[in-house]
């Protein structure tokens, strides 16, 4: 018997969003969940709610069998068959990105008063860099990721400090938290990213040096978490591989990967400033699994996988993740003035809800503690302020106010931060 992975917090959100008028756009990296989100739990709840299934509307633009009706002129008759009444049709269309005009097919479809169309698509480029001004404002988008780890613990048959281990091993792609051996989910991630990620990103985008660009996936999966940009990384490939790349190539081949939605950008925000610094950045992978099979499974140290769980997880949760960047002035021992830069890992904001987060694997001394909370005590406002540990048997607020808590606290909370 298969397990049943439910993906609860997505499928509320398209619940929530159902006849709104707007165009739903299921996006992710591919192989995340999205399609059986939308077709298998999605439809399910349709049908509970008693919609018939005639007015449920399917159709997978990937599978070959279907491949000719990624011709809108096939496609948009075959849909018009359908509507025999005026009752509400439901339509669920995968991978729609591969449909040609779909923008305008999708409209066209949104505009009938008994149509309410929900899509999955797995390119940025056309789905989710600028889903308003594509859809002429009637897109609305819903980002899934892969596997949190409070979705993979829901599924994981034993104690959570086993499960962070496989979890930041293998990650959370669903059919690879599923397969029952290392041996299987070692596989699958090898496969994934040669066959699927890599394969797609050459197609899509033409490219000729294909082992240039996997040698800047390379690079980046060995430093996730750490600042760096197109100049550095050029620099590095010239040292270390007498390359020639330039500079707009990285620049390209990067994007390229953030399209995929295989890495994304954090970028760095002067907390006194108030404004964004620009290069260097971080980059961060929607899957440490896929990461760490890229390195073959070296370099995985705990810290830096750690901090790229909390990103992802502070993303899933629709918050704005930026780095912090505060510079001071302290007096040195010959009495002048020196400046300092101290970095707040993450800057999360949602609406009106703002945090402060240090990613911090362990406190085992008064000055570990010290230099954590220190970018904490130079901010001078009110906002939260937090530091992740994996040692701290509970949350409790230091003398300064600011908010200790465990990794697994945060992680398998849905109020964590509210604490």
């Amino acid at each position: 018997m298969v397990t049943e992975i439910k993906r609860n917090d997505y499928l509320k959100q398209l619940i929530t969003r159902m006849d709104n008028g707007l165009i739903k756009i299921v996006t992710g990296i591919r192989r995340c969940g999205k399609s059986y989100l939308l077709r298998t739990l999605f439809k399910k709840y349709l049908l509970e709610q008693g919609i018939a299934e005639d007015h449920i509307i399917e159709m997978a633009f990937d599978l070959y069998d279907n491949k000719e009706f990624r011709d809108p002129k096939v496609f948009y008759p075959w849909v018009k068959e359908r509507l025999i009444d005026k009752e509400k049709y439901y339509f669920l269309l995968d991978e729609v990105q591969l449909l040609d005009e779909f923008v305008s097919v999708l409209n066209g479809l949104a505009d009938k008063k008994n149509c309410d169309v929900f899509v999955t698509g797995s390119n940025a480029k056309f789905l989710s860099r600028d889903i308003a001004t594509e859809f002429g404002g009637r897109g609305d988008e819903v980002h899934m990721y892969p596997l949190s780890f409070s979705e993979f613990m829901s599924v994981y048959n034993g104690h959570y400090y086993d499960g962070w281990n496989e979890y930041i091993t293998y990650g959370g792609i669903p059919i690879v938290v599923l397969a029952e051996t290392d041996e299987q989910k070692i596989a699958l991630l090898e496969n994934l990213f040669k066959e699927t990620y890599i394969r797609d990103i050459v197609i899509r985008n033409k490219i000729r040096n294909v082992e240039e660009m996997e040698r800047l996936l390379d690079v980046l999966s060995s430093a996730i978490g750490s600042l760096t940009n197109p100049n550095k990384l050029q620099k590095t490939f010239k040292s270390v591989n007498q390359s020639k790349i330039t500079a707009t190539t990285i620049t390209k081949y990067i994007d390229y990967l953030e399209d995929s939605f295989l890495i994304e950008e954090a970028k760095r925000y002067d907390i006194k400033g108030k404004s964004y610094i620009g290069t260097p950045v971080k980059y961060y992978f929607t899957d440490l699994g896929l990461r760490n099979a890229r390195l073959n499974f070296r370099q995985m140290e705990v810290t830096h996988s750690m901090e790229n769980v909390i990103y992802n997880e502070l993303r899933k949760r629709d918050f704005k993740v930026d780095v912090g960047n505060l510079m001071i002035a302290e007096q040195g021992k010959n009495g002048k003035q020196i400046k300092k830069r101290l970095e707040v890992d993450f800057i999360c904001i949602k609406g009106s809800k703002k945090y402060y987060i240090q990613s911090a694997y362990t406190l085992e001394t008064e000055e570990k503690m010290r230099q954590e909370i220190r970018p904490f005590t130079k901010i001078n406002d009110s906002f939260k302020k937090i530091v992740i540990t994996s040692n701290t048997p509970k949350p409790f607020y230091n003398e300064d106010g600011i908010l200790i808590m465990n990794v697994f606290d945060f992680l398998l909370r849905t109020d964590s931060l509210e604490i």
